[in-house]
């Protein structure tokens, strides 16, 4: 891509500087002057070449708003998370689903309204700050397994990093393209002077550059269509791999096909977009050459060679019923109803054989595993139906999570509350108080999905509704005057997800220049698999995990933190960030050889990992399922 960047460059500006020795040459021969080309062709080169590249450079940081910024120059409506709508409420329970089984926060979710053929796309600077929009065409048109492989190959797109180079190109393609937009400004306006022969000239000079405008659209589209394909080619196939319904897009596929609308999209910037999309969003001649996406038999082809559109057509299922959702609710139930006990705690302690090596289980960041979104539905289906209704707003999703932190104690739930109001938080802690029934059934396994299912509401709430929610959390935990790793969880959790910037720091940094920050996080990951009334073997436990994981890690013995804090251990997080993505793969590495060094994982060593992966944009899918179901109850 860089290449044929720095191709297009060249190009444009030899195209302008021919244009700009012409006129130079024409003029100084009427003015009978002596001609210094060596002066026009630097002046001339300069210029556009500026222009390229300070174009670029704003369009970037037009873009700094990461997916929300791109969704929106789509004229895409942000779908609110108690959206009552029944196609809606469809598409945002795929996106839950596919989010709590990949790992990835549930993205916001946009409805293109105007556009009625059947895309969608994922845009974001990070896996934490992603979107996810769909047409108003697919709502309407697509079954729910259709849409669902749809979304499948978004997500596929969040997980393998390909929204990061996207939404660069929008950036760099768009200085190749402004000389064009340059000289169709220039045209527009030449007939504003008095002095016809002057308009006539300055129009000539427009139509000129505007044509040479076009040397880089030629270049734009041939570096949209030489980085995307194969990139749809993996997204397709991952989002098989994840549904395990090869049927769901290839049907979706046939759709487009079957379509007289097709994937076209008639906003202003479906050109400038045109890569990111699910299927080619504007027509282009020499398709072969310049069409961003791979021809549809070609993608269906490969997703399902014995796809019969014939066969697939007349089994196709009708346009669900609104009471799709709740019927799949209830038909899972039953089967995850084990998991959380009615009433009654049990200990978290019980760890289950984990049976997977630190190089096996670094395997898990980013992996788009079918099994996962069975997981996801029956942890979903086992949610009280008045705890998922409450998250989808902003208050109650508030309260959701504050009442998960609530003790099972009456009396220090009483503390905790009255810490609260200490805080001046007394509307927060009576609906922290009216939704603790819903919460306390539920195991601490059950805690981050609720969490990441209430976050979308509290993003949409006011500065001031946020600042509240962490200054609530806050005074919950330390009501007791300790801070477990459960809690430390939440708290960090949700104050990343609420103060997390659109674009994130710039990931460069080596492990090795960062041997303390990585050491707090062992440390934890060392204590967090022991426990706490096992005093013979915990020594030797803690000793053995932390040599495990600073062998993989690189990092010296010696040089492991011997003493935690909660601000130590959030600092560390938030400077891990600038890990460029090898070395963060070193990083987790390391803390999955601390957490398994014994053979077992625990769900607190579970949630811990998520947490890394969360802040440091490296998802890990849940491990509910690899861990005994007694590990779920609180």
């Amino acid at each position: 891509m860089v290449v044929l960047f720095l191709m297009a460059v060249v190009a444009v500006v030899a195209a302008v500087d021919l244009v700009v020795a012409v006129i130079y040459m024409w003029v100084t021969v009427q003015a009978d002057a002596p001609a210094t080309w060596s002066t026009a062709y630097v002046w001339g080169a300069a210029i556009t070449a500026g222009t390229i590249f300070g174009v670029s450079l704003v369009k970037i940081v037009g873009l700094a708003g990461g997916g929300a910024k791109v969704a929106q120059m789509m004229g895409a409506r942000l779908v609110a998370s108690n959206s009552q709508d029944r196609l809606e409420r469809r598409l945002l329970n795929i996106v839950e689903e596919m989010a709590i089984a990949s790992g990835v926060r549930l993205p916001q979710v946009y409805v293109m309204d105007k556009e009625k053929g059947i895309n969608a796309f994922a845009a974001g600077w990070s896996v934490s700050g992603a979107v996810v929009a769909v047409t108003r065409g697919a709502l309407e048109r697509l079954t729910r397994d259709e849409l669902q492989g749809i979304i499948g190959h978004e997500f596929s797109h969040i997980l393998n990093g390909d929204m990061n180079l996207n939404i660069r190109m929008i950036g760099l393609l768009a200085g190749i393209v402004a000389i064009g937009s340059i000289g169709g400004f220039i045209m527009r306006n030449a007939f504003e002077a008095d002095d016809l022969r002057a308009g006539i000239a300055l129009f000539v000079v427009g139509l000129v550059v505007f044509i040479i405008g076009y040397t880089g659209l030629f270049f734009a589209r041939l570096i949209k269509a030489a980085v995307s394909r194969q990139r749809e080619f993996l997204a397709d196939a991952s989002s098989v791999q994840f549904t395990r319904n090869p049927d769901g897009i290839a049907g979706a596929l046939d759709q487009i096909r079957a379509s007289g609308a097709g994937t076209l999209i008639q906003g202003r910037y479906a050109e400038d977009l045109s890569h990111l999309f699910f299927g080619q969003s504007v027509k282009v001649r020499l398709a072969g050459l310049f069409e961003t996406h791979p021809p549809l038999d070609e993608r269906i082809r490969r997703v399902h060679p014995g796809f019969q559109p014939s066969a697939y057509r007349g089994r196709r299922a009708p346009e669900p019923p609104a009471s799709e959702e709740s019927a799949q609710v209830s038909a899972f139930a039953g089967e995850e109803a084990t998991a959380v006990p009615p009433s009654g705690r049990r200990r978290v302690d019980n760890g289950a054989n984990w049976g997977r090596s630190a190089d096996e289980s670094v395997q898990l960041v980013g992996a788009l595993q079918g099994g996962k979104l069975d997981t996801a539905a029956r942890l979903l289906a086992a949610l009280p139906a008045g705890l998922r209704e409450c998250v989808r707003e902003p208050d109650g999703a508030r309260a959701a999570i504050v009442a998960l932190l609530f003790a099972p104690n009456e009396e220090v739930m009483r503390e905790q509350l009255a810490a609260m109001k200490a805080a001046g938080l007394d509307s927060l802690a009576a609906g922290a108080a009216a939704a603790a029934p819903l919460a306390r059934g539920l195991g601490v396994g059950f805690h981050l999905p609720v969490i990441d299912l209430a976050l979308p509401a509290v993003k949409a709430a006011p500065e001031m509704t946020k600042r509240e929610l962490l200054a609530g959390i806050e005074a919950v935990i330390n009501a007791d005057r300790r801070v477990s790793l459960h809690e430390f969880v939440v708290l960090t959790l949700v104050r990343h997800q609420l103060e997390a910037r659109p674009r994130p720091p710039r990931a460069d940094r080596k492990l090795a220049e960062m041997p303390a920050e990585a050491s707090v996080l062992l440390s934890i990951a060392a204590h967090a698999g022991t426990r706490a009334d096992a005093a013979g073997a915990r020594s030797e436990a803690l000793r053995l995990a932390m040599v495990a994981g600073a062998a993989t890690m690189g990092i010296p013995e010696q040089q492991v933190a011997a003493q935690l804090s909660l601000a130590a251990a959030a600092s560390a997080l938030e400077a891990l960030q600038r890990l460029a993505p090898l070395e963060k793969a070193r990083l987790v590495k390391g803390l999955f050889a601390a957490v398994t060094a014994d053979g077992t994982i625990r769900v607190g060593e579970a949630e811990l990992m998520r947490l890394v992966g969360a802040v440091l944009d490296c998802p890990l899918p849940p491990m509910i399922d690899e861990i005994d179901p007694a590990a779920l109850a609180a």
